[in-house]
């Protein structure tokens, strides 16, 4: 298939430039100010519209294998699509856990079949995620994107160091999830003002940042890649940006929700409830700092779909994990962009640039690479309204909000795997 698509605002090498497209066989042809198409093109007029390479989301939970009436693998790459996301990787807590040759096979037969955009997935680092006794490292290392044991920290310092001295014989990166589980104490949100007010039982900065020290230490020891995932709290930051001053290897995402959320929007709904949990303004806001200086690499939306009975039993008792793949871009550019706090640019460094280097994941809009790139009408706004999602999960802190950047269209290799309503292709 061949066609053109023309005058957009098209980012490329960290600018904007008004663009022609030509895409041909699933690859970027041609590039230029104005290309005249062959007699038979067909062409798309998009003057007016902003051109993203897709999106790179490095934490996104697919559910599938083994809880599939939360997302499955195609329900969750049309999210993925609708939010102009075009590679993901998806996390291991699965059944069977991704832990063997064996096991990984299973999930990367129903990504073959399923997938609308590319998915690569995590490889655990414990068996089962238990925390005990290390997975088939070596024999995973060729077809995963990184290793993890996201939704459970590893506990044993001993352990820990063996595994990042394992992760870093395979040049692959190791991502945490940084929690220590003897300072849960039962918690749900965060300990703050809202959970002392309502009588909640809270979880304690403390229990996030005291593990990251740890393993900051432990990857200075051994050389590993070291990412952090979705930190929510001052002190992490803080961490961190001493790690990179010190010379540390180590990366690190958080998630809308964090930048743009925080304990005083809490109510008795469980839209609210993920883990870590919605922190501090301080925290809040000191986030938003380490995205500005460079101490937080990416935006990852650490999507978790969960069934509505599951999120319907308040803030105590229903599951943490909320769905964020249709609506990163939307929540970031209105609350980030649209306000001054950062610059588009700088948006689409957090979303592509940045994930894709460090992952190794993803494409630029350059002649002779895969068309994969999502198209936005930035002046559109819209309310989100989580019945027209693709995700299986319908929870969202962002229910009902007004928001703008919409997408029209996202190109995976060539072909349109989402539509909006203003063009077809």
């Amino acid at each position: 298939m061949t066609f053109l698509i023309s005058g957009a605002n098209v980012y490329r090498s960290h600018c904007f430039e008004n663009l022609d497209i030509l895409i041909k066989d699933g690859i970027v042809a041609d590039i230029s100010p104005r290309i005249v198409p062959e007699s038979g093109i067909a062409v798309y007029n998009f003057k007016g519209y902003n051109i993203f390479p897709g999106f790179v989301d490095v934490h996104v939970h697919l559910r599938e294998p083994g809880f599939s009436y939360k997302e499955d693998i195609n329900t969750g790459t049309l999210a993925a699509a609708h939010g102009g996301v075009t590679h993901l990787c998806a996390m291991p807590n699965l059944n069977p856990v991704p832990d063997s040759r064996e096991h990984l096979d299973a999930e990367l037969d129903i990504i073959k079949e399923k997938a609308n955009v590319e998915v690569k997935p995590y490889g655990a680092v414990t068996v089962g995620e238990n925390g005990t006794e290390l997975s088939d490292i070596t024999g995973m290392k060729d077809d995963v994107c990184a290793f993890s044991d996201d939704g459970k920290g590893i506990q044993s310092d001993e352990l820990m160091k063996t595994a990042m001295e394992k992760i870093r014989d395979t040049d692959k990166i190791f991502a945490a999830h940084c929690e220590v589980n003897s300072l849960l104490r039962g918690g749900y949100i965060h300990d703050g003002t809202y959970a002392k007010t309502h009588g909640h039982r809270g979880i304690c900065s403390e229990s996030e940042y005291k593990m990251i020290a740890r393993d900051i230490e432990l990857a200075k020891k051994t050389g590993v890649k070291y990412h952090v995932c979705h930190i929510s709290a001052k002190e992490s930051v803080e961490l961190i940006r001493k790690a990179k001053s010190d010379g540390v290897d180590i990366t690190c995402e958080t998630a809308p929700h964090y930048l743009i959320l925080d304990e005083n929007d809490l109510c008795e709904n469980a839209r609210f409830k993920m883990n870590p949990p919605l922190r501090s303004k301080e925290d809040r806001l000191s986030l938003i700092e380490g995205i500005k200086d460079g101490t937080i690499d990416m935006i990852a939306t650490d999507h978790a779909p969960h069934s509505a009975e599951e999120k319907s039993r308040g803030l105590e008792k229903s599951l943490m994990g909320v769905v964020g793949l249709e609506t990163s871009f939307a929540a970031m550019y209105t609350h980030m962009v649209k306000t001054g706090i950062i610059t588009l640019e700088k948006l689409i460094s957090l979303m592509h640039d940045s994930p894709m280097k460090r992952f190794e994941l993803g494409t630029n809009i350059v002649v002779g690479q895969k068309a994969d790139f999502c198209v936005f009408n930035l002046e559109k706004s819209f309310k989100v309204n989580p019945d027209f999602f693709f995700s299986k999960g319908r929870t969202t802190p962002f229910d009902g909000k007004v928001l703008f950047g919409e997408n029209v269209l996202t190109i995976y290799s060539g072909k349109a795997v989402y539509n909006g309503t203003e063009f077809k292709i």
